[in-house]
């Protein structure tokens, strides 16, 4: 990966490991040989940076899809609440200026593309085959699995699926990515890659 750009994306906030970080890189460098990237769950932009070197080193683009609202364990009051991001003017989270600045400081913004809005609202509307769908959105199980029905049947044959988060062990974390992940598999459309800390690397089976 580009020495700059890891040390931007280093440097971002965000809760990517650098191992994470890099095998993101990596599964975003295979997939964009069959078409462009998506993640659900932008935040202030540090996974982007990854995709978005991937991307780049290939000749793709990546999309970010966020509200930008922050996730329930985003809020006040919850382990991942950070003051900096909520805008003194409601009182609300609102991490897309945090996201725009840091893909101007990593020099990325001509190939990641935001698209600003609810996760489910922009599946149902998306109609382009992905290489790589990175689900890394709310941690609720509502929300994964939403994030998982609608936006796993666009990932082409032979396109990867990206989960974070994923914890076997309940002491360790959450456990909504994890069921999710294990739905996916179950589901037989999609077969284990490979796994790096929390990341799960899975292949859309082809057809």
């Amino acid at each position: 990966m580009d020495e700059a750009l890891l040390q931007h994306a280093r440097a971002a906030v965000g809760f990517m490991p650098g191992d994470e970080g890099l095998a993101l890189y990596d599964a975003g460098l295979d997939a964009a040989a069959v078409g462009p990237l998506l993640e659900v769950g932008t935040y202030c932009g540090k996974s982007a940076i990854y995709l978005g070197a991937a991307a780049r080193e290939r000749g793709a683009v990546l999309f970010t899809v966020d509200h930008h609202r922050g996730s329930e364990e985003n809020q006040a009051g919850w382990e991942f609440h950070d003051e900096r991001l909520v805008d003194p003017r409601t009182g609300r989270m609102d991490t897309l200026p945090f996201f725009r600045r840091t893909m101007e400081d990593a020099g990325i913004e001509d190939v990641v593309i935001a698209v600003i809005g609810s996760s489910s609202t922009v599946a149902r509307s998306w109609a382009t085959p992905l290489g790589l769908l990175f689900i890394d959105g709310g941690h609720a199980l509502d929300a994964a699995l939403a994030d998982y029905e609608g936006w796993s049947p666009h990932v082409a044959p032979g396109g990867v699926l990206v989960f974070h988060d994923i914890f076997e062990d309940p002491a360790e974390g959450g456990q909504a990515p994890f069921e999710v992940w294990k739905h996916a598999v179950a589901s037989g459309d999609f077969d284990p890659v490979s796994k790096t800390g929390s990341l799960r690397v899975l292949r859309r089976v082809s057809s």
